[in-house]
């Protein structure tokens, strides 16, 4: 069961951009849920990230474990991710190195480091990629 949205449910995922902010569109395509990526649609929302920015839970969470995003070994710079679980949801966040990957941390704590997008994809605008494990909308949540 979900919780229901709020605004004070969620928190920062990164310094710099207080209000989750999500990435509109640029060369690469658009951050909101459901837009069109090239004959699929884009299951997750993307929140505005600096590259190298420390990456915060954005609620009470339980680390489940480190996730590989790509199998191209071209996109390996931002190759890495966390898988969540809060607040009755079950939830990825990719492109995100993991300080750790197992255990409870409270809202607001550093949980890893934005990877360099830039390098894999320049000109695109930097983005925490959150998708809800049901690949449902994550929107109201952040």
């Amino acid at each position: 069961m979900f919780s229901s949205p709020s605004s004070s449910l969620s928190s920062s995922l990164s310094l710099g951009n207080p209000f989750n902010s999500v990435r509109g569109s640029d060369r690469w395509g658009s951050g909101h849920y459901g837009a069109s990526r090239g004959g699929r649609l884009h299951k997750g929302l993307d929140v505005k990230c600096q590259d190298g920015s420390a990456v915060y839970a954005p609620f009470d969470v339980t680390l489940h474990g480190k996730l590989t995003v790509y199998t191209d070994r071209n996109k390996e710079a931002i190759n890495e991710g966390i898988n969540l679980k809060g607040q009755g949801l079950c939830f990825k966040l990719f492109y995100v190195r993991p300080t750790r990957t197992s255990g409870s941390v409270r809202k607001g704590e550093r949980i890893g480091t934005m990877l360099p997008m830039q390098s894999v994809y320049p000109g695109i605008t930097s983005h925490v990629h959150v998708q809800m494990c049901d690949q449902s909308d994550p929107t109201p949540y952040f």
